[in-house]
């Protein structure tokens, strides 16, 4: 699921989103170190790739993979099993992500496919 470019961050939600204050980011808007964008009315706004870009993370070369996993106790549990992993297909389904592999199992047994 690719979410950059899809939203533009308010000074104070970008702010709440990195851990820091609004005074910060004009701090480092100022010093250079996170610069802010700015609309047509000069007010500052944040990107998602901005966020990436800060966190350290390069989403062009990202090469994770998207990985379910559910475990019960017991075999008895197969139902709950399969219902938790059906749970979890839809939930990537619905927030387009794509996935690469499951892991199940019961107890210390795992099965991966």
């Amino acid at each position: 699921m690719n979410t950059s470019n899809i939203k533009n961050y308010k000074p104070k939600d970008f702010a709440k989103l990195l851990g820091v204050s609004v005074k910060t980011l004009q701090r480092w808007n100022r010093e250079g170190t996170l610069k802010a964008n700015r609309t047509l009315t000069n007010r500052r706004y944040y990107t998602y790739d901005q966020y990436l870009q800060f966190k350290g993370m390069n989403i062009e070369n990202d090469k994770r993979q998207v990985v379910i996993y559910a475990i019960v106790s017991t075999k008895n549990q197969k139902d709950d099993l399969q219902n938790q992993v059906a749970f979890l297909r839809h939930f990537c389904n619905a927030k387009g992500i794509i996935l690469e592999q499951c892991i199940e199992g019961y107890g210390n047994r795992v099965t991966i496919y």
